[in-house]
């Protein structure tokens, strides 16, 4: 099953099972359309969580999960991240005119505008001001670069191609 990453558990909260959660969704309810969600930490091994109530509270949510009952059970999802079966997500065109998701972005070369490979994009940082592209090049020492609209100039979908407005020296 292909999964697509929507978020991450910050902690717990409270006393009764509730956990924090920081949604890396463009519209922070946009992950609460989703009934059932799916808890990893990365290794593709997932396990089905049931949300079964819910709060917005600024640029987190509070979720209560039908499997988590106390604190304890709560602080042991701490860095999970959330995912969502990728069937169950609105489809999106090929060639990313109507958008596309981070998960996708994961493995892409990276290349600036004067035709240099910068590394390939190994994750992406939320850090509030704007999300950040983390790319790695084994030859190179690791690069951060804002994802904004005047660093990033396309993203080819189907080339498997981010051309980016940033220097090899930056």
């Amino acid at each position: 099953m292909s999964m697509v990453t929507m978020g991450h558990v910050i902690g717990p909260f409270g006393v009764q099972g509730w956990v924090k959660v920081f949604p890396s969704t463009e519209i922070i309810e946009g992950l609460l359309d989703y009934p059932i969600w799916w808890l990893g930490r990365g290794d593709n091994s997932w396990q089905e969580m049931v949300v079964v109530n819910s709060h917005i509270n600024g640029n987190t949510l509070t979720v209560k999960f039908k499997e988590c009952s106390d604190r304890t059970t709560a602080a042991l999802l701490k860095g999970m991240q959330i995912a969502i079966p990728r069937d169950q997500l609105p489809v999106l065109s090929e060639n990313g005119e109507d958008g596309y998701y981070w998960s996708d972005l994961i493995g892409m070369v990276v290349v600036n505008v004067q035709g240099d490979v910068l590394g390939t994009v190994n994750g992406l940082l939320e850090t509030g001001a704007n999300d950040v592209l983390q790319v790695q090049n084994p030859a190179t020492e690791d690069k951060l670069i804002p994802f904004i609209n005047q660093v990033i100039v396309k993203v080819d979908l189907k080339a498997r191609q981010l051309t980016v407005d940033w220097g090899v020296d930056y």
